[in-house]
């Protein structure tokens, strides 16, 4: 689709510039936004996230608190073929291995389950819709998920790549909710979605 293709790149660029304008502030912020949503979380519950690439919102630091709170973490491992992606369990003395696209992964770990999947994005929407890379990765898995179990699925973002309307189609799965360095909101329930 050449709409989600143009959008993608002019929101690399967005996405770029709010990374140098906040950077680690913006990564404190939504940190802090995410722990306290975290206190009423059960201890072990299987959390995913993701080792940081380019522009994305580094969350690391927030591997390291989630994890040392007894949080069970998880990071994707993007398959050789398209399929849902696979979550390998994590802890900060993890060995690391170069995955598919060069993404960190852990090496030789046990595969998690996660029941809350903090995702990354270009840009996202009120209806909770979000523009990922053209993968389809994440899309798959939360629709095999969801088809298994009750997942929360959380997309990680700055403020700067909230648009009016994200453009979808049938396999487009939304998130459940939207965290912001400064802002926690539930995706709209309403029409068009």
């Amino acid at each position: 689709m050449q709409a989600k293709a143009d959008l993608r790149k002019k929101m690399t660029d967005v996405r770029k510039a709010a990374q140098a304008k906040t950077g680690e502030d913006a990564a404190d912020g939504l940190a802090a936004q995410i722990l306290a949503l975290f206190d009423s979380v059960p201890k072990q519950t299987p959390v995913s996230l993701y080792w940081p690439i380019g522009s994305e919102i580094d969350t690391q630091p927030l591997m390291i608190i989630l994890c040392e709170r007894g949080h069970v973490i998880g990071l994707p491992r993007t398959p050789v073929n398209p399929g849902p992606l696979t979550f390998h369990s994590w802890r900060p003395d993890s060995e690391m291995e170069m995955g598919a696209m060069n993404i960190p992964v852990p090496k030789g770990t046990p595969i998690v389950v996660p029941q809350i999947l903090l995702v990354p994005l270009l840009a996202f929407d009120q209806r909770g819709f979000r523009l990922g890379y053209g993968g389809g990765y994440y899309d798959r898995t939360l629709m095999q998920a969801r088809a298994q179990r009750r997942v929360l699925a959380i997309g990680l973002a700055y403020d700067q790549q909230e648009i009016e309307k994200v453009p979808t189609d049938a396999n487009d799965q939304p998130l459940d909710m939207i965290i912001t360095p400064t802002q926690v909101f539930e995706a709209s329930k309403g029409p068009g979605r």
